[in-house]
């Protein structure tokens, strides 16, 4: 299971990803083509910003995916084995129930045709051995798609970097203790 995920610190607010995805969710799959589109192609990340930064935001495929659960159609379903979040769009009745329960905020309607515009991990793009259009795109690498295990591990080395940084001068010995019990 792979997810995307994004070192806010390094994003540069430029909208690439949303370019690219809007472009690798259109027709023609080419940019100069996609843009005299009907209808123009729509992009599944949004780049917002918020005191003073910029976060490429896009679907995070819960794991017990709220937009899923209340979908009336069940225009939303969850893939196995990866747990990736896809829509049906021919299913959906634009009602808006899962952009309003989205925790992040990451589900959209397409005034065109009132359906949704969510992130799919560009599966198609996957199928092909590419990466998502959005992270490929990113010309700071903001954005990454990696392993679930993998981000966990960078988690874990980052949180004891930071912990023996804060408690020690660099170059310290470390010294472990056991308490007899």
């Amino acid at each position: 299971m792979r997810r995307i995920i994004c070192e806010v610190e390094k994003c540069l607010g430029c909208k690439s990803c949303e370019i690219a995805c809007a472009v690798a969710h259109s027709t023609s799959k080419d940019l100069p083509v996609a843009i005299a589109e009907a209808p123009r192609p729509a992009y599944r990340v949004i780049v917002e910003y918020v005191e003073q930064m910029s976060v490429p935001l896009q679907c995070r495929h819960c794991e017990d995916a709220p937009c899923v659960r209340v979908c009336p159609t069940h225009a939303l379903a969850k893939m196995e084995p990866d747990g990736t979040v896809l829509q049906q769009p021919e299913r959906c009745i634009g009602c808006m129930w899962c952009v309003v329960v989205c925790p992040f905020g990451a589900i959209r309607m397409r005034d065109l045709d009132k359906t949704i515009l969510k992130c799919d991990l560009c599966i198609e793009r996957q199928k092909e051995g590419k990466e998502p259009a959005c992270v490929e795109a990113c010309p700071t690498h903001a954005l990454q798609f990696k392993p679930v295990e993998e981000i966990s591990k960078d988690k874990r080395l980052r949180a004891i970097r930071e912990f023996l940084l804060g408690r020690m001068e660099p170059g310290a010995a470390v010294e472990a203790t056991v308490e007899p019990r």
